[in-house]
């Protein structure tokens, strides 16, 4: 039977059992939402929990897909399998730089312990902030314990989505320039790591020296993690080991100190939170497409009510 075609349970099932035209099917349901996806995450949320996300995001051009895809290398050397998420919320139809990320990692094609899928935003309710932690969901569910989750860019869903990683590093280049542009965009919040990349380049101290005293302005406890700062030229291969062994340490760290599982916990209350509030939202268009809006509006515009007692008025219909 055609896969289009197979109910969700028994795509599930295939996907458990190492179908990877499965898998990227339901990943397919989950990008688009509805009552598939609802059903996807019914079936994945007791099943995962077991796998480790990292985020990775910088600005673009930073080589963050380059990294990405000798952190690949370096897993494979070891014999871990990995899974893959290129996020790009810009292109819900064409996919943008999806099709160059794909090629950036073309050597890992063929290989069997790498997956590899880019996300798009084409329609689920909550976008990719919603959509992203369903399909790390669904890829740990299916087997996946090491999921890695890169970004194209710094925007404010990018940062968010890389910031929902276990373990989150942030991509610069040397002379990266504006860091008051690196606090605005979130990124020395949600460091766990950072990778100067193209380290081979002049300016690689100097941003190194900027990171560390932006890192001591910051409101640090004694015991906390201190997101160290590795150059690594990833074209080259070169610091690749090193960063992965910062992953592993802080791992270690967030394990043994409680703080993944409190993480978690948090992300969970904030994923109800959001998936509240977007079906709210998408209740309140519904609302707002009859003949008692269109009269509670032109009350307002005639000025025969305002605007928060007409939504009362809305809303005691409901």
């Amino acid at each position: 039977m055609n896969r289009r075609s197979l109910p969700v349970g028994d795509l599930f099932e295939n996907a458990r059992n190492g179908d990877r035209g499965a898998i990227a099917r339901l990943l397919s349901l989950i990008e688009r939402g509805g009552m598939p996806a609802r059903e996807i995450s019914r079936l994945s949320f007791p099943l995962a929990g077991e796998g480790y996300t990292v985020g990775l995001t910088g600005a673009p051009g930073a080589g963050k897909s380059t990294l990405t895809s000798s952190i690949i290398s370096h897993l494979r050397a070891h014999d871990l399998q990995v899974a893959v998420l290129a996020v790009d919320p810009s292109s819900p139809f064409t996919g943008g730089a999806i099709l160059g990320d794909r090629v950036r990692m073309q050597d890992h094609a063929t290989d069997t312990g790498v997956f590899i899928r880019s996300m798009a935003s084409r329609g689920h309710l909550g976008g990719l902030s919603l959509a992203t932690p369903e399909a790390a969901r669904l890829l740990d569910a299916v087997g996946h314990r090491l999921i890695l989750i890169e970004t194209v860019g710094v925007g404010q869903v990018e940062v968010e989505i890389a910031g929902k990683a276990d373990t989150t590093v942030v991509v610069v280049n040397p002379g990266w320039g504006d860091s008051v542009q690196a606090n605005k965009a979130g990124l020395m919040e949600i460091a766990d790591v950072f990778v100067i990349n193209k380290a081979d380049r002049n300016g690689t101290d100097d941003t190194r020296r900027d990171l560390e005293q932006m890192l001591e302005l910051g409101d640090l406890a004694a015991d906390a993690w201190r997101p160290p700062i590795l150059p690594v030229v990833a074209t080259e291969h070169r610091g690749v080991d090193a960063l992965w062994a910062a992953v592993l340490q802080h791992r270690e760290f967030i394990e043994s100190s409680g703080v993944l599982m409190r993480r978690r916990e948090f992300r969970l209350r904030d994923e109800l939170r959001e998936i509240v509030a977007r079906r709210l939202e998408q209740r309140a268009r519904e609302l707002t497409g009859d003949d008692r809006w269109a009269d509670l509006q032109l009350q307002v515009v005639q000025r025969a009510i305002d605007p928060w007692t007409a939504a009362d008025e809305m809303l005691k219909a409901t």
